[in-house]
């Protein structure tokens, strides 16, 4: 069955002078106000109508149910999420055999498994007045409607939500009303599309706690200002004023830097234990952010991504990967030491900076402030999110 109407919020409960400041030209344009970083209400309204109403990524596919488990409970913005897949379907390539639903019961709404809930079985069963259903999500039964000639089960399927793969990773709109992800991506797969990273290997993870709101994560990753400030390691691999930004249709902004003559890849020491990508740039490194939550960083010989999961106004969940091609990780004694040890340093230099402007943000002295020359992908991802809390749509630029 298709998706019901959600509840709609056209605006964002932010002044208007506010937003209208961060949505002008590059030049001319102002920060976000304090209330986008630390409200309450604000946050909400980003996890119903950033978060849940846009192609939110889950993850690689090879990270998408834990081992074993038929059914999981997740939560993307503010909408709970039941995601079914056969037994031994794990280790399918693509997601034919895998569904999202609305995890809310037909009957009564009770959740069906909840938000970190998982189970191992064929079949979906209420634990409130016990409606079951097939992991396709179509009625098996319910209890006491037997002998009612009104009730018609197929009209009581679960409702079934958007799922979709590129290059790897899964993405779902958790209310059904998005675009498609064709028109989400825009031109981002051009890209992208070079280093294949749906064929590449997850060779490391790391999971990092910020006490920051989303926005000033993803302001951060999109300016190399700070560099010389914090990163001297990066700003001996790669000039921090070099490359260009992108200006291309779909829910991304992004932009290059480039190597120094003497580094082939972003490490401590500008050497790689890798195996060059076939189709990569030798000597570009690529910093694209797919709105709403996944950063990709393209390196000649691996790639990097950042999934982020907003857990309050001033608190994230980041999860960092790091992706290396076959023959890298088939090589005798490879270790992704080299890319995971420059780039943990580098993550936790960022997270301290950007713990801090959290704290600057919530002071009551704090003003939005303007845009310096070099921060024109910060004027890129601002204003976008700016005319998003006006009732804008996301993924148009």
């Amino acid at each position: 069955m298709t998706v019901s109407e959600v509840a709609s919020f056209p605006v964002a409960p932010l002044p208007p002078d506010a937003v209208a400041a961060a949505a002008r030209p590059f030049g001319a344009s102002r920060m976000l106000p304090a209330a986008a970083y630390s409200s309450e209400a604000v946050f909400r309204w980003e996890q119903r109508h950033l978060f849940a109403a846009g192609w939110y990524c889950l993850g690689r596919r090879d990270e998408l149910m834990p081992d074993g488990s038929t059914q999981r409970g997740i939560r993307v913005g503010d909408v709970p999420v039941l995601l079914t897949q056969p037994a031994g379907a794990a280790d399918e390539p693509g997601i034919d055999s895998v569904h999202a639903f609305a995890d809310t019961c037909r009957h009564r709404g009770h959740e069906l498994m909840g938000d970190g809930g998982c189970a191992a079985g064929a079949a979906i069963t209420c634990p409130y007045h016990a409606w079951s259903y097939r992991l396709d999500g179509s009625l098996i039964a319910a209890p006491g409607f037997r002998e009612s000639e009104q009730f018609v089960r197929a009209e009581h399927s679960l409702v079934e939500l958007p799922l979709q793969m590129w290059q790897g990773w899964v993405f779902i709109n958790a209310t059904g009303d998005a675009p498609p992800l064709s028109t989400w991506l825009g031109d981002l797969d051009t890209l992208v599309g070079p280093y294949a990273p749906g064929e590449l290997i997850r060779a490391e993870t790391h999971r990092y706690t910020l006490a920051a709101n989303w926005k000033i994560i993803t302001e951060n990753y999109h300016e190399c200002y700070h560099c010389p400030q914090i990163h001297p390691e990066l700003c001996e691999v790669t000039p921090p004023n070099s490359g260009d930004n992108y200006h291309m249709a779909g829910a991304w902004v992004g932009g290059s830097m480039t190597l120094r003559d003497e580094a082939v890849t972003m490490s401590l020491t500008g050497r790689s234990d890798g195996v060059p990508l076939p189709g990569a740039p030798p000597r570009d490194v690529l910093y694209l952010g797919l709105l709403p939550n996944l950063l990709i960083s393209l390196h000649p010989d691996y790639v990097m991504a950042h999934r982020f999961e907003p857990t309050g106004p001033a608190s994230t969940e980041v999860e960092c990967s790091w992706l290396f091609s076959t023959e890298s990780v088939a090589s005798e004694g490879f270790s992704p030491s080299y890319a995971v040890d420059f780039w943990d340093l580098t993550n936790r230099q960022d997270w301290n900076a950007c713990e801090s402007v959290q704290r600057g943000v919530s002071s009551p002295h704090y003003r939005p402030g303007p845009l310096a020359p070099a921060e024109d992908a910060v004027h890129d991802f601002v204003s976008r999110i700016a005319r998003a809390y006006t009732g804008s749509p996301l993924h148009e630029n």
